[in-house]
């Protein structure tokens, strides 16, 4: 288990309407009283100082995450565009979808991109596009010939071991980079009594144009208090990668008995194997153990923590076009309809600057 370490971060300016200042102190104090259970710091991202792309097309297939039975495959290859693009190959007569929160369509439990036709969209993207901002991995074509994305028991390590693979390679442009001007601060009220929240901090980068992310959830469940904190490298992406999406024990009953009536809940492609189910006890087995300090205390499982942070966080951060987001962001209990309409705010308030 590493050496813990006290993170301390500058007062951030809270944007108007997005909850008030006592909630956000009453939820910081309880931010700062949480333990940080693991910590993975770098000097330098890993990242090359130019664009990057794919040295060769490369392929991953498995069973559709919505319709379950039927394969699909997505293609990840080189592209002289900058950003990352997604092409419906079935739908030839549409123009590509540039990944950019600009393409949102929808973020209430997994993030939607879509341009042009209705049809002309990818489903739970937000696994898929984390590669960009975690391996700093520019230009891409993402070609599919379905909205419906495979599903993996590895999460989406096969994805990243098949793009590391075929290569990452420099072109003759420099990369660029986005910060925040100031810092910035989110906050989102929950209970009748708004006696509870989330928040998000975005803090400017310090020079070193790196990413370090400080992510906290909280659950009623076995999965509990976590809080990890760990600047975005490669390896640190990689390590995360491994972390599946977790739902609670009567989400997945309501998935497998109701889901083919409702197209937001038209999971049927999850399983015990490449989902964690949780409740008052853990369903299959956990991963990430941080075993106690303590004898005869039970292991800590941060497979939740750590799929929030890389896989879903990363995600709304890499809705920034075909820039770099650098900087420090905050996370506590937030989730992926907080983390984009932060993003969102941040362009539409001409927030962003330059690294």
């Amino acid at each position: 288990m590493p050496e813990m370490q006290s993170f301390v971060y500058p007062k951030c300016r809270l944007m108007a309407g997005l909850g008030n200042q006592a909630l956000l102190d009453m939820l910081l104090a309880r931010f700062n009283a949480q333990a940080v259970d693991d910590v993975r710091l770098s000097e330098t991202s890993g990242w090359s100082s130019k664009l990057t792309t794919l040295a060769a097309e490369t392929s991953v297939a498995g069973k559709g995450t919505y319709r379950g039975r039927e394969k699909r495959t997505l293609t990840f290859a080189p592209s002289k565009k900058p950003g990352w693009w997604i092409r419906r190959t079935d739908i030839p007569e549409q123009l590509d979808t540039a990944v950019d929160i600009a393409n949102l369509w929808e973020s209430a439990g997994r993030l939607v991109l879509r341009s042009g036709s209705p049809h002309n969209y990818l489903r739970m993207v937000e696994h898929i596009i984390a590669l960009k901002a975690g391996l700093g991995l520019d230009n891409v074509v993402l070609k599919t010939n379905s909205g419906d994305p495979p599903l993996f028991d590895d999460s989406s390590l096969p994805m990243v071991e098949a793009v590391q693979k075929a290569g990452i390679v420099e072109t003759d442009a420099d990369a660029t980079y986005v910060t925040v001007k100031e810092p910035i601060a989110f906050c989102r009220p929950q209970g009748k009594k708004c006696d509870n929240g989330d928040f998000l901090l975005f803090i400017p980068d310090d020079g070193s144009r790196r990413l370090r992310l400080d992510v906290a959830i909280n659950w009623n469940t076995v999965i509990g208090n976590q809080r990890i904190v760990f600047d975005v490298t490669p390896d640190t992406f990689k390590y995360g990668s491994y972390a599946r999406t977790n739902a609670t024990r009567q989400q997945f009953r309501y998935v497998k008995l109701f889901g083919w009536t409702r197209a937001d809940w038209r999971h049927l492609g999850y399983d015990m194997n490449n989902i964690l189910i949780h409740g008052d006890r853990w369903y299959g087995t956990p991963r990430f153990e941080l075993k106690p300090e303590e004898e005869g205390k039970p292991s800590k499982f941060l497979e939740p923590v750590w799929h929030r942070a890389t896989l879903d966080l990363l995600a709304a951060l890499a809705l920034t076009g075909s820039d770099r987001f650098v900087g420090t962001v905050v996370s506590y209990r937030a989730g992926h309809t907080q983390d984009c309409d932060a993003v969102r705010a941040l362009y539409r308030n001409d927030l962003l600057v330059r690294a």
